[in-house]
């Protein structure tokens, strides 16, 4: 790790090229009883090779103009044409070249500095100090503008987190990639769990690694207290229980312990003591860590309101599923991962006077709005079916309380009406994945009829009529369970008739086969119902 950068008027090493073995002796005493280490090359060709061997660059480079190879003008062209040398300062001295024109010439082409022998000691020093001090400050602000773009990449790379260990890798490198250094983030997350990433590479580094280790086991985050803001600490590594000390070797570490709100655990991002050498390294460390308070505050007020949504869209679904003489009935409800936005899919099943009432739906968007809607669509849809309207009648009139209550979404829904007397499916689909049928014979076709989606005001033609015999199984999905980014959905329905028709008749195993078959993505919901139609025979082979 290297130190503190120099301050402007400390010693440097300074490259001198000059073919007189004299002038080079004299200025070489000069520098060096200033401090400075001298470079010595009698040529241009030779200087140009110290450059592209030197394992430490010069800082500034004092360049006479008449060389016996090539002109020091030329030198200058060659230094400051290559990226790696670009910045190194060049100062010409000549006893010959000294007019107007000769010093116009080298400024013109690179130079930073131009001083005629003979030179006095304290001109020549005067002017390596200026040279050096606006060298340094150049670099400075270059390395720091570096550092700042690492820190907002950083902190967009925070605020795209979709979970708390997320959250500790994106703060784990980006301390790494700011300040060019192993770093550890330890947080807690929203369900008061640790997650905690070291960062293991460099600038150009993605690398982390997860480590097992608590924020809260740091005794000195204590002397905080509950107050908010960041406070930068001094630690000796040992003292934190479950340091990663093989990712990150050193013995003491700066560490940044930071809270969004009061009462909140803490932020701590931790690295090398040296790492933070400069109020400008101190002042990074802490507004990343400040901005991994944040982002996990925001992680934490989003994680709050989907665990409050998903209870909601929870308690809008059936407890059980009813026990019916008329079909064996089996229901899978997945939703979407923890990163995506609450759904509106739901699924009902129902026994009704004269027969059993099973529905599918799926209110259209993702939001707290479309799982509201859901659970007053499906109320509603039970109070319409024990009154004993039939399936396009209940669409009806679900169509005229969306209307009245002003609902701003859509939705598709699909209500099969099982009747008791006859077996017969009643069906109305309103713009939902049509559902399947498996007849006992093994045949699976797609029952396509279908009316408008709910919410568009439009009529809704009278419910289809569909034989059933015992032993067939009928499929209701949303299509969550379908729909992937690189298939058509038609070529998904097509491959969901086909691995139906090769499923056992058990409605439990129907299900898990098709989400084994279909992998839940985790971008949608998936409402699955399987029933098989036993015709009021409940002998009937399994």
């Amino acid at each position: 790790m290297a130190g503190p950068p120099p301050s402007d008027t400390s010693p440097a090493r300074v490259l001198v090229v000059d073919d007189n073995p004299t002038n080079r002796y004299v200025l070489k005493t000069t520098l060096s009883r200033a401090g400075h280490t001298v470079v010595e090359a009698e040529d241009g060709t030779r200087a140009l090779a110290l450059l592209r061997e030197a394992d430490a660059l010069p800082e500034v480079a004092i360049v006479d103009v008449r060389l016996p190879d090539m002109t020091g003008f030329d030198v200058c062209e060659h230094i400051k044409a290559d990226p790696a040398t670009a910045a190194l300062p060049v100062v010409h001295v000549s006893a010959s070249a000294i007019t107007a024109k000769d010093r116009t010439q080298g400024l013109n082409r690179g130079a930073d500095a131009y001083l005629t022998e003979p030179i006095a000691p304290d001109e020549l020093l005067a002017t390596v100090t200026a040279t050096l001090r606006y060298a340094r400050a150049r670099r400075r602000a270059e390395r720091l503008a570096d550092r700042l773009l690492h820190l907002n990449e950083a902190t967009l790379l925070l605020y795209s987190a979709v979970s708390a260990t997320g959250v500790a890798r994106a703060a784990a490198r980006g301390a790494t990639a700011v300040l060019g250094t192993p770093a550890v983030a330890a947080i807690i997350s929203p369900h008061g769990e640790p997650a905690s990433a070291a960062g293991t590479g460099g600038r150009s580094s993605t690398d982390t690694a997860d480590v097992p280790l608590d924020a809260r086991d740091l005794p000195a985050h204590h002397e905080t207290g509950d107050r908010t803001g960041v406070r930068l600490l001094t630690v000796p590594a040992r003292r934190w229980p479950g340091f990663p000390h093989h990712l990150v070797p050193h013995d003491t570490l700066a560490v940044a312990v930071a809270r969004a709100k009061p009462g909140r655990q803490p932020v701590c991002l931790a690295v090398p003591a040296e790492a933070v050498a400069t109020p400008d390294e101190e002042q990074l460390l802490t507004q990343l860590a400040q901005a991994c308070a944040l982002a996990l505050e925001a992680l934490r007020s989003y994680t709050e309101e989907h665990d409050l949504a998903l209870t909601l869209q929870r308690s809008f679904l059936p407890e059980t599923l009813p026990d019916s003489h008329l079909a064996d009935l089996a229901v899978r409800y997945l939703p979407a991962s923890d990163h995506a936005e609450i759904g509106g899919d739901f699924y009902e099943a129902l026994p009704t006077r004269g027969g059993l009432l099973l529905a599918v739906g799926d209110v259209a968007g993702h939001s707290l709005d479309a799982a509201m809607l859901m659970g007053q669509v499906r109320h509603a849809l039970r109070a319409y079916a024990i009154e004993g309207h039939p399936p396009h009648g209940i669409l009806a009139r679900l169509d005229h309380l969306l209307a009245a209550v002003g609902a701003r979404l859509t939705l598709t829904l699909c209500i099969v009406f099982i009747d008791e007397a006859t077996g017969v499916l009643h069906i109305a689909n309103a713009g939902h994945l049509p559902p399947l049928l498996r007849t006992p014979d093994g045949n699976v076709r797609s029952l396509d009829e279908h009316g408008p989606l709910l919410g568009v005001g439009l009529p809704h033609p009278v419910s289809t009529e569909v034989a059933a015999p015992p032993g067939s199984v009928l499929l209701m999905t949303t299509d969550g369970l379908v729909e992937r980014r690189r298939e058509h959905l038609g070529i998904s329905l097509a491959r969901l008739e086909s691995v139906l028709g090769s499923l056992p008749p058990d409605v439990e195993r129907i299900c898990d086969a098709l989400l084994e078959a279909f992998p839940p993505h985790g971008e949608d919901d998936i409402a699955l119902m399987a029933v098989r139609v036993t015709g009021g025979d409940r002998s009937a082979t399994m």
